[in-house]
């Protein structure tokens, strides 16, 4: 997709993650923890024992995944939901990654060129293992993408480590396509405290559009709860909002919370 001439080129998505899971302690009939009847003398019976439990939340299902998706009550200022997201694409994301940048670590331009990919394809935390859903957001030229989807929890935690990697391994590099070079540089970006596990970076690119030269910026984040996440992919060429970016993170992770428990999302985002 080329490029909008204001605020955002393609944003993407994503992303994080969630499963709660109930327990009930045990509990021994004279309250110390013990399988021994101490009034009796003897052991305490199946029945009268109380037994220790654990149950998953249920797998997100697809109209799960399309219920915790924010709206656009759930984003300050004035985005406006549009349709047709997943289509959504950038020409400055597409690059060969220049490997003589990397003449220590060779390994890294791969690192960084799944980046650069992942961005571009919506891929960032790798293909959901069960249920997805995405959306998009457009407030004049900037855009936000963002995404519910499942996944396996070792997949979960392996791509919020390697997004994690990326500020050392990718903070500067040179990536060569279609109008010629571009010089991309990745940081980590911080994230409110929501759900299990979180990670955010941001991404700018600067490059040639129309034979001007043009930066895009884009807020990254991936939150996981549980084996489910959200991911939230906002900017633009006129920089990223990373106010909207935090209140996707945290309006998504407390819907997503809520279908996870089998609860109706609120309508409005909560007032603290």
């Amino acid at each position: 997709m080329t490029p909008h001439p204001s605020r955002p080129a393609r944003v993407l998505a994503a992303a994080l993650a969630v499963g709660t899971l109930f327990t009930t302690a045990a509990c021994s009939s004279d309250g110390d923890g013990g399988d021994t009847d101490t009034r009796s003398g003897h052991a305490a019976s199946p029945v009268a024992r109380r037994t220790v439990t654990a149950s998953a939340a249920a797998p997100l299902t697809e109209a799960g995944a399309r219920t915790a998706l924010i709206t656009e009550g759930d984003l300050e200022d004035d985005w406006t939901q549009v349709k047709g997201a997943n289509g959504w694409r950038d020409s400055l994301l597409v690059g060969k990654v220049d490997v003589a940048d990397f003449l220590t670590a060779e390994a890294d331009a791969t690192e960084c060129q799944r980046l650069l990919d992942s961005l571009y394809d919506d891929g960032l935390l790798g293909k959901p293992y069960g249920a997805s859903a995405l959306t998009g957001f457009r407030e004049g030229d900037a855009r936000l993408l963002y995404q519910v989807a499942a996944y396996r929890r070792a997949d979960l935690d392996k791509s919020l480590a390697w997004l994690g990697s990326l500020p050392d391994k990718c903070d500067q590099f040179t990536a060569t396509g279609t109008g010629g070079e571009r010089t991309v540089q990745v940081v980590d970006a911080s994230l409110p405290k929501e759900g299990d596990a979180r990670q955010g970076l941001t991404v700018t690119v600067k490059g040639t559009a129309d034979g001007s030269p043009v930066m895009l910026t884009l807020d990254v984040a991936a939150v996981r709860v549980g084996t489910d996440a959200i991911t939230v992919v906002n900017g633009g060429l006129d920089g990223a909002d990373h106010d909207s970016t935090e209140q996707a993170v945290k309006e998504g992770t407390a819907r997503l919370k809520d279908v996870q428990a089998g609860r109706t999302p609120a309508e409005e985002p909560s007032v603290e």
